[in-house]
């Protein structure tokens, strides 16, 4: 059983390029479900039927499991499911007919405009990883791409001249995002840093300090790093940037459903949740600013 969720892994990666950060959830789902499986002298995945399923979720519940935990497993559960079916494990899906626990909605952290100014302005720019994180920094506030699609980005994505760089979401998906002038500043400063670093024929946009492709625990503590320079709030993240880019674009009038695009949302209703922040923000400004809010 374990080698079969190892493939299912493998696929995601290869076929389906899942974030690294979701295969690791994935596999740590699933590990728990063959554990369960194995107190209960289930031997393999063809022996699994719905009741099964539903124990197994009721046993989560009881060991304390929060509603989004289960939820996220129950989406792992479904999707490795639908592989065994595809691919002839299993000869029926018992998964089907899960249903998944409603989410306690929850607003985004994000940084105010102010912060998110001081924030691009942390890095020391003479010094190369400076130079480097600045970049880094003015693309993911400047884009509001996900961390899964910077560490992906080559050099031949971008156009500078046009203002775009074409990014790879989620499935393989592709999109053109547009940068403005203070991203495409950061990034050509950097780009001729790397050249008179003998580094201007590496493939990969962004690089470590070893010279190859920066990977996502890295870009992670260096967004933490300068974010807890200029902000409190607790999720202190790449994520935390697209959300601040989504917030500031609707609180500036842009378009929802422009905001769907840019952000490489398949739903709308995904995108909407940033409505409900720029809501949250007109309700504080009246109630400071209305004399007639608090009668």
């Amino acid at each position: 059983m374990v080698q079969t969720v190892r493939a299912y892994l493998e696929y995601l990666e290869s076929a389906r390029n899942y974030s690294p950060r979701t295969i690791t959830a994935y596999d740590t789902d699933l590990r728990d479900l063959v554990a369960f499986m194995a107190a209960q002298n289930r031997r393999s995945f063809g022996t699994i039927d719905r009741d099964f399923l539903r124990t197994y979720l009721a046993s989560l519940a009881d060991r304390g499991f929060e509603r989004t935990s289960i939820a996220r497993k129950i989406a792992a559960i479904r999707s490795f499911f639908r592989y065994l079916k595809r691919t002839h494990t299993v000869t029926a899906n018992p998964a089907l007919s899960l249903i998944t626990p409603k989410r306690p909605r929850r607003l985004p952290s994000y940084l105010d405009e102010e912060a998110a100014t001081r924030l691009v302005e942390q890095p020391d720019r003479s010094t190369p990883d400076g130079t480097r994180d600045a970049a880094i920094l003015e693309l993911l506030y400047g884009t509001g791409i996900r961390l899964s699609e910077l560490v992906a980005l080559n050099v031949n994505d971008l156009d500078l001249r046009g203002q775009v760089i074409k990014v790879s979401g989620k499935g393989r998906k592709q999109r053109v995002v547009p940068i403005g002038r203070a991203a495409i500043a950061a990034i050509g400063s950097y780009l001729e840093q790397r050249q008179g670093r003998g580094m201007a024929t590496e493939r990969a946009l962004f690089l470590a300090s070893h010279g190859r492709r920066i990977y996502p625990q890295a870009v992670g503590r260096i967004v933490h790093r300068y974010m807890a320079r200029v902000t409190e709030i607790g999720r202190q993240s790449p994520h935390t940037l697209r959300h601040t880019y989504a917030t500031h674009l609707l609180n500036r009038g842009a378009d929802l459903r422009a905001v769907k695009e840019l952000l490489g949302h398949e739903s709308l209703s995904t995108t909407q949740v940033y409505t409900h922040v720029s809501t949250a923000r007109m309700k504080k400004v009246y109630e400071k600013a209305h004399p007639k809010a608090g009668e």
